[in-house]
């Protein structure tokens, strides 16, 4: 009587949709699979190169992460240039060219650089000129139109072929991190769709960036090249080590920020982050942004989008007005989450859930209509920021540069302090009407069906607010250079106030309100611009902004999203502090019925597939029998059902009167009966267990450093009963005093 299960069936030890992985087992099951190939090494050439391959698999891996999501942001940001501008004209040289690039080969002034006979306005190319009334209103009605059209393109791609590409994929990838499983949301439909429709939405107008999603793409990228690898494909545990790095690598290019891309993985979305795992970040956000520099989409040899080149130092003083900044940045991150979760949670919950297609209409049209007789909603919410970041030399032809010149006191290429002339005036007008459009466009955008990232429009708003504060500062500094407080380094004629640091510092605040990131939000901010020197600034401000948003609600937008969507994630950052005991959060409770459990030896196949038709649980304690209830191991519920249908198939003699065995030496049959299934392989020999009285506390901490499915619950040495992550997050959300059925897997 041989044990039928020497062979390992395929689909035995893999998880169902929905479900949390076991990591303790899938890191074991790697330990003997890396403890196999290494004893096998020593036997043959083969067997060696196999072993050098197998260690070199995680680097390719990685190789071709960086390679594949590089060039797909290449993509992504080239098309979103293009067809950004084609709401406002087309190139006639090629209408391939965006409009920068179709002024490039034009011999017209600097002054006129941005009206170069090639490109044409739609009204010049329709009417034949682009001045007067009627010209404007087609420009408007042109610009709308084709907003509504990228806009509707995507949402009907998104609910057509891949409901999972919309939104930013942050919240969900920190919960597939964490352990769950979500079939399908890092799938090739997924890749394809998003890819598209976030072209799409950027071009489209609406108040969102394409950070956010790129590292859903990158995170894609890196759960398809897995199937490459069968120690990826085969190994949960290990698959998520693969993307943590993709998601370094997904900020790396969305922000050309690599360094920053590791710290943002290793503080805002990773759960598990061993010191390998650093490494091989470090290597696929290298790759990745190599990849984008080789592309070169912006066309000026860098990678970072706000290329700042600030030289004067700032005062201690001005610490006061970037920690105002980081007080209004920590006050409006409060302010959108409260917000945007209160109209998700609507959505949600009323009729507005079910047009989704009608929803993105209406506010594409609203922000249309609004966004285009203001220039600075007009534009791309990347050249904007790039335009409040910008320092005034003296050919700068914006508004935002149009000083009163006195041409006497100008020493080399640094301006100093000027008084503001009508164009400054005009412009801050300008600016305070799109924050207020970007505050409350905001809250009505992040979660509509569309990939939608929230890095670059929270950047906005602080820029706006930062760039406001800076110029009144510059302007108060330049008319009250004798008081006090400006006296001792702030001369007359000097260069003393930057307004761009100040629209800098202000992104970082509003960005850290949001996100509540901290050390990875500096390091992205300084990748992002090359502002090295302003690193305490960022980090005054960042910090403050943490501090005043924690004190109004404690969690970031991710963290919200995932509380909203009811998804199961134990947040390592909260401390569990009620004095709760195993007992009162194990099932059964007191009322119930006694826990199911299986006998080692003494259960026919008949009684245990009643078991599984009659319950729904993932798995069952195995006990030495019902009398004693002592505790033998645990079997996966999946595992049970795949075996018993292969024996019935494969193995003579099984019917529904054999008896299973768990133990490691059957009794010898009597000749008549009917031939036993001994399934001992399935049967996990090592489950967790604690004592009825080991405090809740103690629980969680195990849950959440080990990432267990469950936990049994033991007494005496004898089994009472069975705590499962579930269990753990509906006792946390109870004591919270939200509703504990909100939590939504299996």
């Amino acid at each position: 009587m041989m044990d039928f299960l020497e062979e390992p069936l395929p689909g035995v030890g893999t998880y169902e949709d929905f479900n949390t992985i076991d990591w303790v087992r899938e890191k074991s099951r790697d330990r003997d699979r890396h403890r196999e190939i290494t004893s096998r090494s020593k036997e043959s050439t083969w067997a060696l190169l196999h072993s050098v391959s197998d260690a070199f698999s995680g680097w390719l891996l990685m190789l071709l992460i960086g390679l594949l999501a590089g060039s797909l942001a290449g993509l992504i940001d080239i098309s979103a240039h293009w067809m950004t501008d084609l709401k406002e004209g087309v190139c006639l040289a090629g209408f391939w060219f965006n409009h920068e690039h179709c002024c490039w080969k034009s011999h017209t002034t600097f002054t006129d650089r941005d009206q170069c006979p090639e490109w044409r306005s739609w009204s010049q190319l329709i009417l034949g000129h682009g001045e007067g009334a009627f010209a404007y209103i087609l420009n408007y009605f042109m610009y709308v139109i084709w907003a509504l059209l990228f806009s509707l393109l995507a949402v009907l791609l998104v609910k057509g072929f891949a409901p999972y590409a919309c939104g930013s994929g942050i919240p969900e990838i920190k919960t597939i991190l964490s352990g769950f499983i979500i079939r399908g949301y890092l799938g090739k439909w997924t890749l394809i769709i998003k890819t598209i429709t976030l072209v799409l939405a950027v071009s489209s107008g609406l108040s969102l960036g394409k950070e956010g999603p790129l590292v859903h793409v990158a995170c894609c990228c890196g759960n398809i090249l897995c199937h490459l690898f069968t120690k990826y494909r085969k190994n949960e545990a290990k698959r998520r080590e693969v993307l943590s790095a993709a998601a370094a690598a997904g900020v790396s290019v969305a922000f050309g920020a690599p360094i920053g891309g590791v710290l943002f993985s290793l503080e805002e979305v990773s759960y598990y982050f061993p010191l390998k795992t650093l490494w091989r970040s470090f290597f696929a956000a290298l790759v990745a942004a190599f990849t984008l520099r080789s592309i070169n989409p912006f066309g000026n040899s860098r990678l970072v989008l706000f290329y700042v080149e600030f030289h004067m130092p700032w005062h201690l003083l001005e610490l006061v007005p970037f920690i105002l900044l980081g007080i209004f940045g920590g006050l409006w991150g409060a302010f959108f989450i409260r917000s945007n979760i209160a109209w998700c949670r609507r959505r949600k919950t009323t009729k507005l859930g079910k047009y989704p297609v009608l929803e993105v209409f209406v506010v594409t049209a609203i922000t249309a209509v609004l966004a285009f007789p203001n220039e600075y909603t007009r534009m791309s919410t990347s050249e904007l920021i790039s335009e409040l970041f910008n320092d005034c030399g003296i050919l700068d032809s914006s508004k935002l540069c149009e000083y009163v010149n006195d041409f006497n006191s100008t020493k080399g290429d640094d301006l100093p302090d000027r008084a503001a002339g009508p164009g400054v005036y005009t412009a801050m007008w300008q600016l305070a009407l799109a924050l207020i459009m970007k505050v409350f466009i905001t809250i009505f955008t992040f979660g509509i069906k569309v990939p939608s990232g929230l890095f670059i429009p929270s950047m906005a708003v602080g820029a706006i607010a930062g760039r406001l504060l800076g110029v009144a500062v510059e302007q108060l500094a330049y008319y009250h250079h004798d008081w006090a407080i400006f006296s001792g380094w702030c001369s007359q004629g000097a260069d003393c106030i930057t307004p761009g640091l100040y629209a800098m510092v202000g992104a970082a605040a509003c960005l850290g309100g949001v996100t509540r990131m901290t050390v990875s939000l500096v390091v992205i901010m300084f990748e992002l611009t090359g502002g090295l020197e302003y690193i305490v600034p960022l980090m005054a401000a960042a910090m403050t902004s943490k501090w005043v948003a924690d004190a109004i609600g404690r969690e970031g937008i991710y963290d919200a999203h995932i509380r909203l969507n009811g998804y199961p994630f134990l947040e390592a950052k909260e401390e569990f502090s009620h004095k709760t005991l195993a007992m009162d959060v194990m099932r059964p409770r007191r009322n119930d019925p006694p826990l199911t459990v299986i006998t080692q030896d003494s259960m026919t196949v008949e009684d245990v597939e009643t078991i599984i038709n009659e319950t729904t649980y993932s798995g069952y304690p195995v006990v030495v029998s019902r009398e004693s209830q002592r505790l033998v191991g645990f079997v996966l519920r999946r595992d049970l059902i795949i075996s018993i249908e292969n024996a019935r198939k494969k193995q003579d003699g099984i019917v529904s009167t054999s008896v299973i065995y768990f133990t490691d030496h059957s009794p010898p049959l009597p000749p008549s009966s009917p031939s036993m299934l001994k399934l001992r392989s399935i049967l996990d020999l090592s489950p967790f267990t604690v004592t009825d009285q080991t405090p809740m506390e103690i629980v969680v901490d195990i849950f959440r450093k080990l990432g267990l499915r469950q936990c049994l619950v033991t007494h005496n040495g004898k089994l009472l009963g069975i705590i499962t992550k579930k269990d753990v997050l509906k006792h946390i959300a109870q004591l919270a005093n939200q509703d504990p059925d909100s939590i939504l897997f299996n």
